[in-house]
């Protein structure tokens, strides 16, 4: 079973999508195995962090554009380098185990999509595999 979904971003930002891949889940009937979450887009991400706190996101955004900022000397004709960077670094996947029809997260953890070359109209995909 494989799902897509779609989702409107903004100019950059994290998208909480841990409802949307437990509904993945609880529709697919899997009881045991593993969830594999993917984002087909070279300048937007997938990861997995903290979701009680949303000022974890801004430090997160906060960070990455320190580290990965734009720079004069980059020569991709788009101008969106800093983005596929920061795309790279989050990576476009993660995975999560799944036990008793429960995905395994910890305690304060979600599943984001992350965006860094919005607005776009994006989609991600979600597998569950037994196992």
């Amino acid at each position: 079973m494989l799902d897509q979904y779609s989702l409107q971003t903004g100019a950059e930002g994290f998208t909480n999508i841990t409802a949307t891949v437990e509904k993945s889940l609880a529709e697919s009937g899997i009881r045991d195995g593993i969830c594999v979450v993917y984002c087909p887009h070279t300048t937007a991400g997938i990861t997995i962090n903290e979701n009680a706190d949303p000022d974890v996101v801004h430090d997160l955004l906060l960070g990455l554009s320190a580290a990965l900022p734009d720079r004069p000397e980059f020569r991709h004709a788009e101008g969106n380098s800093a983005a596929h960077l920061k795309a790279s670094c989050v990576g476009s996947s993660a995975a999560v185990p799944v036990k008793d029809g429960r995905l395994i997260l910890g305690t304060w953890q979600g599943i984001y999509f992350c965006e860094f070359d919005g607005p776009r109209r994006r989609t991600f995909y979600v597998k569950i595999l037994e196992g």
